[in-house]
């Protein structure tokens, strides 16, 4: 596939503009196009009167050698790279230790959630309670002032960022994609797929607690 990047068009348009500009962009035909994604979508309101959303995009086209080398000085234009999670280990086939994970946090939950997927069998350890009954004690503290001192904010499975508005603030110089792994592994867990593209995703408090 090609990425392509910096592609600008007016906030109403259609999804038949988008097509239409990756054939403009690639200078091809329609039978020569198979379909496109959105890796990621933000805006450019930096003209209030000109408010542009601009999309990063993965493009499947016949003959792709042929459109890559023919379009090899721009550079906006590229092959896709591959944003697969690498994994930096595997456990062997009978595992004499298990790993500890200290602490139900975003962290540690998703420490424990890769070690087990690499087959490793992690053990993690929290002191507070499961999201749900925190979430009633926490609740409790902010509006009847009624202090758990083992369950509140900062005790408890989903760690304090349980509590903030969901708010994912993705990092651009990311060459190992790692943001990307956690971020399919929310919309695994939940999390609107939009995440996955936006370019300042949002999930939401209540859903982030069912998603933890």
């Amino acid at each position: 596939m090609l990425r392509i990047t910096e592609i600008k068009l007016p906030i109403n348009h259609t999804p038949s503009d988008l097509a239409s500009a990756i054939l403009y962009r690639l200078q091809i035909n329609l039978d020569e196009f198979i379909g496109y994604h959105i890796f990621r979508q933000g805006y450019d309101a930096r003209r209030r009167d000109k408010i542009f959303m601009v999309y990063t995009l993965d493009v499947d086209v016949k003959n792709e050698a042929q459109v890559l080398a023919r379009l090899a000085d721009d550079t906006h234009i590229m092959v896709t790279p591959n944003t697969q999670y690498q994994w930096v280990a595997h456990a062997p086939q009978t595992p004499t230790i298990r790993p500890l994970v200290i602490g139900a946090g975003p962290c540690g939950l998703l420490a424990t959630l890769l070690l087990a997927q690499m087959g490793f069998k992690p053990i993690m350890l929290e002191r507070g309670k499961s999201v749900r009954e925190r979430t009633k004690d926490t609740f409790a503290l902010w509006r009847k002032r009624e202090f758990n001192a083992e369950s509140n904010v900062q005790f408890g499975e989903g760690g304090a960022g349980t509590f903030s508005d969901g708010k994912l603030y993705t990092q651009i110089k990311d060459p190992n994609h790692y943001g990307r792994k956690v971020l399919e592994e929310f919309v695994k867990a939940g999390a609107p797929p939009e995440i996955l593209y936006l370019s300042k995703p949002h999930i939401g408090t209540f859903r982030l607690v069912s998603m933890v």
